[in-house]
């Protein structure tokens, strides 16, 4: 399955109209083999998702701006989301294509997808499947998706914004992350959360951003923020990653905290969630931040714990129900993940950067991983070079 995915994206991002007539170098490939592949009616990908809908898994695939015509229905279309069957990753079926909004590249398109099931859900209808997806930069829709191959639009959450990205959904809860750009405030994307236990009736939750990107603050601007992962009720954590290529923010929240605390975007309310925040190098990003909790270090599974030392460096606790660790070898880490941008090293490089938060408030990098450039002279091959 994993497979058929990376082939359906990597190739729909590739291969365009004009493009498939010109000279392409030769397949690569590094331990994985190329199963089935779906040309995605020659639109660039962005986000991918595959979602099991009852005995079939369906591709869900957000798009740059752009347009071709779609073969289904015969019409030149603005490239949105894509819906792929693809159970058998051999012969993946194109199903429907939505459009979005009109434009080039960000400005366009529809990048953003996430999937929730109605039984998961709440307050939802249990018979039906939600799309929630991004338009464009200005707005964040939901479809009903339950028959994929005839999705039609059943709300939108929030329209008149400035820009959109990569949103979280909790399925279980129906909260919602939505990285905007509410007008009033300063920077270009921030958070609105709001409740979608219900889809059809979208309630909205509050604000949220850093310090200084409020209504009515001076000073600069911090770097806008790319996208947030929650841990849920259980886990009670949310991971915001700010900027892309430079000036990167690694903020911890308390998810209960930013849920019910008081709303109303002052430095104080904004602080008052916050655990723990990293400013990051000006040349380092922080695209993604994606929690790796309760990791066992093997090295240190013989490492008892000092006396008096376990509670202060905060790893004395447990993962998910499990007993509390009493050696060094349980830890938590973030994999905080800049975005290159630049083709041909025309930029800093991005990196994977660990950061260990075993103590939330503490939180400090052990390492960093890149691919050699040598390994593959990179730089010289067209293209971006680092992570994303």
């Amino acid at each position: 399955m994993w497979s058929a995915m990376l082939g359906l994206v990597a190739l729909g991002a590739m291969f365009t109209p004009r493009a498939s007539a010109q000279r392409t170098p030769a397949a690569e490939k590094s331990n994985m083999e190329l199963v089935g592949w779906s040309d995605l009616q020659g639109r660039s990908a962005y986000q991918p998702l595959v979602h099991k809908q009852g005995d079939r898994f369906i591709a869900y695939v957000g798009h740059h701006g752009g347009n071709v015509v779609n073969p289904l229905s015969g019409k030149q279309e603005d490239n949105g989301t894509s819906l792929v069957d693809v159970t058998n990753p051999r012969q993946p079926k194109y199903l429907a294509h939505i459009p979005g909004a009109p434009g080039q590249a960000e400005a366009g398109g529809a990048q953003m997808v996430r999937v929730c099931d109605g039984s998961t859900l709440p307050r939802a209808d249990r018979s039906k499947v939600y799309l929630l997806r991004s338009f464009g930069g200005s707005a964040h829709e939901i479809w009903d998706v339950t028959d994929p191959a005839r999705p039609s639009r059943l709300t939108i959450v929030v329209s008149g914004l400035r820009d959109t990205h990569k949103s979280w959904w909790e399925c279980d809860t129906g909260i919602a992350y939505i990285v905007a750009g509410a007008p009033e405030w300063r920077t270009r994307r921030m958070t609105m959360i709001y409740d979608l236990s219900d889809p059809a009736q979208p309630v909205f939750i509050r604000n949220f951003g850093l310090p200084g990107q409020q209504p009515g603050a001076t000073g600069p601007v911090p770097t806008d923020l790319h996208g947030p992962i929650s841990t849920g009720p259980r886990g009670n954590r949310v991971y915001f990653g700010y900027g892309t290529g430079g000036n990167g923010v690694l903020q911890i929240v308390d998810r209960n905290k930013l849920l019910t605390g008081p709303k109303e975007p002052s430095d104080a309310n904004l602080l008052y969630p916050q655990i723990a925040r990293v400013d990051l190098p000006a040349d380092a990003g922080a695209h993604t931040a994606f929690p790796m909790l309760g990791m066992t270090l093997p090295e240190y599974a013989n490492q008892k714990l000092r006396p008096g030392t376990a509670a202060a460096a905060g790893i004395e606790h447990d993962h998910d129900g499990a007993a509390p660790v009493r050696t060094q070898a349980g830890r938590d880490f973030i994999a905080v993940v800049g975005e290159s941008l630049a083709n041909e090293c025309f930029e800093n490089r991005q990196l994977v950067r660990m950061v260990d938060v075993t103590a939330e408030s503490k939180p400090f990098g052990v390492s960093t991983w890149t691919v050699p450039e040598a390994s593959g002279h990179f730089c010289d091959r067209g293209g971006r070079f680092g992570t994303h």
